[in-house]
């Protein structure tokens, strides 16, 4: 070190910037209790380098589509070196990567899927079960760079495994485009506690009481995992796992039986060598290896030496063809549990013929045996399972259309309505998994107004009209497109048996509303819009703009099991927690103001006004006895007269500092917006006296964000 400069080996960046492996302690290992409001900043703009004026819905329509799926077969069958394709065809390893990609949507809540293009990212892109998969995204990149950002990454993934399906002569419903890309990862995903890789603790009592919302069965795999519950090759106990899984992806028995056996038609499982030779994921590699994971050291490490999941085999005689070839050979043998090279729990086949033999990967004519894996005996096994591949089995047509459908659901489940289809090839059918909604009717501002003036003389008070609004439109989850005002299904079983929707309240309101949208030839939905807008006028004498053209869903047009997913078992906004959970409610919140793909600005200033408009379920953090929209809600709270003690789970009661007197009560939900600094920083804002038509001005900014979220119609 140089006397004249100390300082002059020192590093000369600041620590903890990641790029390093060792990091400053943070405020998170100090306080591990502290409230995270990161959920509520992904994505942000700044993340992306295409711009807040980049408009992926308008740019993918002007792609070439037939040029894409051109460029996409030739791809099929244009092997390369590096990485070899599987009987020369491409198709299964794309097929896997598209089903990978999409599979990781969960009904619980709506997370996950092929909507963000997220398989580019920790931890997906490292994720055990998606070992390898790497190289087929390398594989996908001289199309992307020829498409640019006409073509996102997220629709790119999807199509590819279309395509893949069309070319080995499977059957296909197409696909959808408008899926926009992130641009880092989504740590806001909750994908299970475990610490390790193919973890399981996630369950309660029993194999069923799997915790809420994941949906696969161990840290790190997609749906279930092919060897058997933790690795036991207990077929029954895996159909438990796999009904249970598949339910929770929002697909029934059908729907399962048809993908796997569909999915399984193609390809081949990699385990033709020792598990130890596998190295890094791609997240753990060396900054050598340019974002390459999974390197084997075992042979060739490619092709017939191939490591991934350490299963071994085809399912098939004709792996790179869609056929009946899967369920034939399932139901036409007995099976007896092996193991493969790299010691994975197998099935193969007693007794096979030569010409259900499958050929080898690399083409040299070797025969090889078929496998099916426990999941597959499962589908065997399990009665009802098994009563459905017999029935497929008499039937192709059936079994091809089945898959079809299911397939195209299982991509597009997170896409949302047919009006977020910006173009494509997709059959123009619609689906009750899409939600549908009838096309409704744009109202005039003189049509807008009268409705408004029936709604006041209907004798409903602000809280009645702004909660029905609220209740209505803050179903929606940005996470999966589902939900919202549009539709006013809020009218309709399970959502108007909701608890958090006060039944009895509701009807009140919805039976006016039924009359008023009668008399004015307006939707339902649009009449609860308005009254919510009309609620905050009368509180505020501020101008609340409104949109309308809502269509009203029927009950035939609403899946009582898909919406009753949806069901909110804590809303902070209205004060509202079904019980005590293992999570906080203030936590709760944050999870609930991200679905509603709000700032944390927009979460502050819609709790503050709706406490102060008089709505909170359990009553607590009402302070006025009129609802008037003011920043008077955050000024109490700043208030430093009095002083806050618990009494009991999420109830707190304030006591003046002089007198002792018991003077307001809060919950958790309230109470944060003072304790944590981030929040209450921005409740400051809102409580100055300088900002009081700041505070009301941006409320209706973010109400009509909620009223508005699911109106993509007009984005």
């Amino acid at each position: 070190m140089s006397k004249a400069n100390p300082k002059a080996n020192q590093c000369p960046v600041m620590h903890g910037s990641h790029t390093n492996p060792t990091r400053g302690t943070e405020n998170h290992d100090w306080w591990p209790q502290q409230l995270n409001l990161d959920i509520l900043r992904q994505h942000d703009v700044k993340s992306n380098p295409l711009g807040a004026d980049f408009n992926y819905r308008q740019a993918v329509k002007s792609l070439d589509f037939k040029a894409v799926l051109g460029d996409l077969e030739k791809l099929m069958t244009d092997s390369q070196s590096w990485w070899p394709a599987d009987y020369g065809h491409y198709g299964p390893f794309f097929v896997r990567m598209t089903w990978h990609a999409a599979g990781t949507y969960r009904t619980g809540d709506g997370r996950g899927g092929g909507g963000t293009g997220n398989q580019r990212f920790a931890p997906l892109n490292s994720w055990p079960d998606n070992g390898n998969l790497d190289k087929a995204r390398r594989l996908l990149w001289p199309i992307k760079a020829k498409y640019g950002n006409k073509l996102s990454w997220a629709d790119l993934l999807i199509m590819a495994g279309n395509v893949a399906i069309t070319s080995m002569g499977g059957p296909n419903y197409g696909t959808a485009l408008g899926r926009e890309d992130i641009w880092h990862p989504e740590k806001d995903i909750y994908w299970g506690a475990e610490d390790t890789w193919l973890g399981d603790n996630r369950y309660g009592g029993s194999r069923q009481d799997l915790e809420n919302p994941l949906a696969a069965v161990q840290m790190g795999l997609i749906y279930v995992n092919p060897e058997g519950p933790n690795g036991v090759p207990d077929p029954l106990l895996s159909a438990q796992d796999i009904r249970e899984t598949f339910g929770r992806m929002a697909m029934n028995d059908e729907e399962t039986f048809a993908l796997t056996a569909g999915g399984h038609t193609f390809g081949k499982a990699h385990g033709n060598g020792p598990a130890d030779a596998v190295g890094a994921e791609p997240e753990g590699a060396g900054i050598e290896a340019q974002g390459f994971g999974w390197a084997s050291s075992h042979g060739s490490g490619k092709g017939v030496d191939t490591i991934t999941s350490g299963i071994e085999g085809p399912w098939t005689n004709n792996p790179i063809k869609w056929d009946m070839g899967y369920l034939g050979l399932l139901f036409k043998y007995d099976w007896e549990l092996t193991k493969s090279p790299a010691g994975a729990h197998i099935w193969h086949p007693i007794g096979i013929e030569e010409s259900d033999m499958a050929p080898e990967v690399d083409g040299s004519g070797k025969k090889v045996m078929p496998m099916m894996t426990t999941a597959d005996m499962a589908l065997k096994m399990d009665p009802a399972y098994r009563a459905i591949g017999a029935r497929f089995l008499k039937d192709p047509q059936a079994f091809g259309e089945a898959f079809a459908r299911a397939w195209f659901k299982l991509l597009h489940r997170d896409l949302g309505p047919k009006s977020n289809y910006a173009g494509g090839d997709y059959v123009d059918e619609d689906f009750i998994w899409q939600d549908p909604i009838p096309q409704g009717k744009a109202l005039d501002s003189g049509e807008v107004d009268a409705i408004k003036t029936a709604i006041a003389d209907s004798g409903l008070s602000v809280a009645e009209l702004v909660e029905t609004a609220w209740a209505s439109a803050s179903s929606y989850r940005h996470s999966d497109k589902r939900g919202g005002a549009n539709g006013a299904r809020i009218r309709l079983a399970p959502q108007k048996g909701w608890a958090v929707n006060k039944p009895a309240q509701l009807a009140k309101v919805l039976n006016i509303y039924v009359d008023i949208a009668d008399a004015h030839n307006a939707s339902v939905a649009d009449v609860i819009i308005i009254g919510g807008a009309a609620g905050i006028e009368r509180a505020s004498s501020a101008k609340v703009p409104v949109t309308t053209g809502r269509g009203d869903a029927s009950q035939d047009q609403t899946d009582l099991d898909s919406f009753a997913v949806l069901e909110p078992r804590a809303d902070g906004f209205r004060n509202y927690v079904e019980k005590e959970f293992a999570v906080s409610p203030e936590e709760m919140l944050l999870d609930k103001a991200q679905l509603l793909n709000l700032t944390p600005a927009e979460m502050t200033v819609l709790v503050g006004g709706l406490r102060a408009l008089g709505i909170s379920a359990s009553g607590d953090g009402v302070w006025e006895d009129a609802p008037r929209l003011d920043n008077r809600w955050f000024k109490t709270l700043l208030d430093m007269e009095v002083e806050w003690k618990p009494e009991g789970f999420n109830h707190y009661q304030a006591y003046n500092r002089q007198s002792g007197k018991a003077v307001r009560q809060a919950s958790r939900v309230d109470l944060v917006f003072g304790s944590n600094s981030e929040l209450r920083a921005l409740a400051e804002i809102y409580a100055q006296d300088d900002n009081g038509a700041k505070f009301v001005a941006d409320f209706i900014v973010a109400w009509n964000k909620v009223m508005d979220a699911d109106r993509f119609d007009l984005k």
